[in-house]
């Protein structure tokens, strides 16, 4: 079953034509921002001049044939109308956060969630204010990464709603599905409970005011990746892989996911990770037992930024199974992170710089 993503909706709504000038509502400018995508439920709302137009029940019903035709027959299609006197403005589900930072891979096992805990725990040292969301749904990681697996999660009020408040550890505001389940036993979600959940952790939760958010997203491509461009616009994201073959083929498949048109997400750059393997005792010596610099070799290849290799030692395994990000450490690995999260607020600075004025944020060390 292919997923929905918004980019089939506009496909199959550009063969809808308003009667009288035969040209479609796409391009007349009469589909709104407001495409909705939950499983396999679809709704957005098309505009009108003036709520008497008399081809408004003719234009929902051609709509809803067309993404029945043309997207799926099973698609529960829910179409609004609005005017152009009362037009219809998306909702940023984090208004107080400046940049959207996804941590993904092509495959399981590269250390992605070290990446990602280590990169916000750098940024929190820089003095950022940082959150750090553990999408993994179906692997999550962070509550014992960051030493909280039996902390408990409360709510407070915000402006009358009742709101998650995120554990907050090292400097980061920290949420993950793993605080809500057994960490003994699987969870065993469909895709649509999963997005779900995924998206209670990012619209019903404290989050604030913040310079980075980031994402530790699951292995691969899934609902959860969809449901994150979805929901949420994206700053960039950051790719993790190995030295390996096999990892580095995978990356490539998240990278070109990234930049399809379906998805449109930009591609901040690539950490190689366990690039060498040093002693703890002797950081001056590398081993490459994974292979050696096929992440910058790739890199090269796809004309991506190399953003750091991080060193495999003791210490790394260590200080996640403690609790204790190594990204604190006075070590070659810890260094490495530093020198990660500080060419993250490059790239990031470069972007922002590059936008239109009306697109920049202002992210100042505090």
């Amino acid at each position: 079953m292919e997923p929905l993503y918004p980019r089939l909706i506009l496909d199959a709504l550009a063969k809808v034509r308003y009667p009288g000038n035969g040209k479609n509502v796409v391009e007349l400018g009469m589909v709104a921002d407001d495409i909705r995508i939950d499983g396999r439920k679809v709704s957005f709302s098309l505009v009108f001049d003036k709520p008497t137009d008399p081809f408004i029940k003719s234009m929902i019903k051609a709509a809803e044939a067309n993404i029945h035709a043309f997207v799926a027959p099973d698609v529960e299609v829910t179409v609004g109308v609005v005017t152009r006197q009362t037009p219809v403005e998306k909702v940023n589900p984090l208004p107080g956060v400046k940049n959207i930072i996804g941590v993904s891979s092509g495959k399981g096992g590269v250390g992605k969630s070290t990446v990602a805990s280590n990169l916000a725990v750098a940024l929190a040292a820089e003095g950022y204010k940082v959150g750090l969301l553990d999408a993994d749904i179906f692997g999550p990681s962070m509550p014992k990464m960051f030493g909280v697996e039996d902390e408990h999660l409360y709510m407070h009020e915000v402006n009358g709603r009742q709101l998650i408040i995120p554990l907050e550890r090292y400097g980061v505001k920290l949420l993950s599905i793993g605080f809500l389940v057994d960490k003994n036993a699987p969870v065993l979600w469909r895709g649509s409970m999963a997005s779900n959940a995924l998206r209670q952790l990012i619209e019903e939760a404290d989050w604030g005011e913040l310079d980075y958010f980031l994402i530790d997203m699951p292995p691969g491509t899934s609902d959860i990746h969809l449901t994150l461009v979805q929901t949420l616009a994206l700053t960039g994201v950051v790719i993790v892989t190995t030295p390996q073959q096999v990892a580095l083929a995978d990356a490539r498949k998240g990278i070109a996911m990234f930049t399809g048109d379906k998805v449109n997400v930009p591609i901040l750059g690539l950490v190689e990770n366990m690039a060498w393997f040093t002693p703890e005792k002797h950081p001056d010596e590398a081993y490459y037992i994974f292979g050696k610099e096929g992440g910058v070799a790739l890199a090269r290849e796809l004309g991506v930024k190399l953003l750091a290799q991080i060193p495999i030692v003791g210490s790394i395994c260590d200080g996640g199974d403690e609790g204790s990000p190594i990204a604190l450490a006075e070590t070659v690995t810890g260094q490495a992170f530093r020198h990660l999260a500080h060419e993250v607020i490059d790239v990031v600075d470069r972007r922002n710089s590059e936008l239109p004025p009306t697109h920049k944020v202002d992210v100042t060390r505090k």
